[in-house]
């Protein structure tokens, strides 16, 4: 995986259809200290590719939880997207 860039920006949706996807534009060494969480998740968690791009699938039983999606540019992560609506999810191409 690439190393993140200074300038980071993490989405998510919330997981509620209803919720906006909110940008916030972020220290590198937050979203990290963030993603350190996903740890627990480890035995539910695998890379996949999300259309086509790197990303991190979280599964129970054979049903997806949650996507995090990254945008590597120069070599850098760019942006993270954590999608953890079941619709989104569903209209995604995982490769599982």
């Amino acid at each position: 995986m690439a190393v993140p860039h200074p300038a980071m920006a993490l989405r998510s949706d919330g997981g509620s259809t209803q919720a906006r996807h909110s940008t916030m534009p972020t220290a590198a060494r937050v979203v990290a200290a963030q993603a350190t969480t996903l740890g627990r998740f480890s035995p539910f968690a695998r890379p996949v590719l999300v259309n086509g791009a790197a990303g991190i699938l979280v599964s129970a039983a054979g049903r997806p939880l949650s996507v995090m999606a990254f945008t590597v540019t120069d070599g850098r992560i760019a942006a993270i997207e954590v999608i953890a609506d079941t619709e989104r999810l569903a209209a995604l191409d995982l490769d599982r």
